[in-house]
């Protein structure tokens, strides 16, 4: 149970000292300071207010196993009276760090057998940049610099990641991105292929890279990046067929093929790894999120024994940070896993929830405000547009619809994303039959809801 906070004063200080990731400050002051959220259980959230909210968000696309697990907080505690802290770079190691990067391998399978640790997503993909450049120059290429990504994609937050990102209204704050990486179109159907045929449109998309491999030179390219399904982007599910196309690109040119799995693995789209569920083989994957649910931060990146057999090559890789493989987190990552296995959730994403919530948007097909409801296991989405059997937007533009519409979903109890006009969503994959229909109804219901402030901005 949450303790008897001041609800009034912490608001009151959020405002005064509290700078929120990704938000506009202004817009923080103006409504008197964020939702205090203060405590959790299952697959739901309170605040400070005395709201209970359905976290169809699963904190961000995070919370895999669900709020309230004991046993993680037990072995936190356990593990910080054994040892709270020791750094990995003094030729040292610690048992949890090393057990974990065990476990992992064994679940990324094949070539994927070397870990590296690090403290979030972003920092996976900084990881990432810096290793592959330096795996080239030790393979005496040192001009493949060139990382391909997609627009609209998302690989984290500090300079290197949102440059390799492709969100160009995050590319206006530091004047990114830094030199040496280009984007190419995404496989987004919906949003720029309506009308075609989607294996087709795939096949155009992998065809991009390609095409941008050869306008810069494949001697100058070092690796592809992209997410199975992109998250951030608005849960956009590629064709069948594309990342075939694309892995067969990068091996026909020898360029590395990043799976950036933060947001896809540990059993999201219903098998451990986005790449395990889409039918390709990457030769680095960044990961992190469902790694602990969560619980404690923490990222790796699993690198194929080819790259580390170059990378013995060269001497010490001077990279890495303070919390770089932390005990404690690698201890509740190792139970999360556990949980993960004895409860069989990816199985049961795979072959119950995730058909299950599939099931459950088609209901939402016939409104007239929805354009598409699509879903791979459990993450989904719900197109908004203004005009059935078209891909239009309200007001002419996107986001104009999906914000308006996650404020209702938010106020009848249900946390959702509105990304452009999309409104995404990523359970828990704890979240039963019931909590589905749940937050189906309630997407369902704010739609009708915001329907008649829809129609007058036309």
């Amino acid at each position: 149970m949450p303790r008897n906070y001041d609800i009034a004063e912490l608001k009151r200080l959020d405002v005064a000292h509290h700078l929120p990731a990704q938000q506009d400050y202004k817009l923080i002051e103006d409504i008197g300071g964020s939702r205090i959220v203060t405590h959790a259980e299952g697959c739901y959230i309170h605040d400070g207010d005395g709201n209970r909210i359905l976290d169809g968000m699963a904190g961000l696309w995070c919370v895999n196993v669900g709020y309230g697990r004991e046993e993680l907080v037990e072995v936190a505690a356990e593990q910080m009276r054994e040892l709270p802290f020791y750094n990995t770079f003094f030729k040292t190691a610690t048992p949890a760090t090393v057990l974990l990067a065990h476990r992992i391998a064994g679940l990324t399978g094949g070539k994927l057998q070397h870990i590296f640790f690090n403290g979030s997503g972003s920092e996976a993909n900084d990881t990432v940049f810096r290793m592959v450049r330096h795996y080239w120059k030790l393979k005496g290429e040192p001009k493949r610099k060139i990382f391909i990504s997609r627009w609209n994609a998302y690989h984290g937050s500090t300079v290197a990641g949102v440059s390799l990102g492709g969100m160009k209204f995050m590319h206006e704050q530091g004047d990114l991105p830094i030199p040496g990486i280009e984007h190419v179109r995404q496989p987004y159907w919906f949003g720029e292929g309506f009308g075609m045929d989607k294996r087709e449109f795939g096949k155009l998309c992998a065809a991009a890279i390609e095409e941008r491999i050869l306008e810069v030179g494949p001697e100058n390219v070092a690796a592809f990046i992209g997410e199975p399904v992109q998250g951030a982007g608005g849960v956009v599910i590629p064709p069948e067929g594309y990342w075939q196309e694309v892995e067969a690109i990068c091996r026909k040119y020898g360029i590395l093929l990043v799976a950036d799995e933060v947001i896809c693995g540990f059993g999201r789209t219903g098998e451990w790894f986005g790449h395990q569920t889409l039918g390709f083989t990457p030769d680095l994957v960044p990961m992190a999120k469902g790694l602990s649910s969560g619980y404690l931060p923490i990222s790796a990146t699993a690198v194929s024994s080819d790259i580390v057999e170059v990378l013995k090559t060269g001497g010490d890789f001077v990279h890495g940070f303070t919390y770089s493989g932390h005990p404690v987190c690698a201890a509740v990552a190792l139970r999360n896993i556990d949980i993960i296995e004895r409860e069989g959730l990816v199985s049961r994403t795979r072959d119950d929830t995730g058909p299950y919530l599939a099931k459950a948007l088609k209901r939402l097909d016939d409104h007239p405000l929805v354009g598409e409801a699509r879903s791979i296991g459990l993450l989904g989405a719900v197109e908004i547009v203004s005009k059935k059997g078209t891909n239009e937007r309200f007001g002419g533009k996107e986001g104009t619809a999906g914000p308006i519409v996650r404020d209702h979903c938010i106020a009848n109890g249900l946390m959702v994303r509105g990304i452009r006009d999309t409104i995404v969503m990523c359970p828990p994959l704890t979240i039963s039959h019931q909590q589905i229909d749940d937050l189906v109804t309630i997407i369902e219901a704010s739609l009708d809801q915001a329907t008649p402030e829809l129609r007058a901005i036309g």
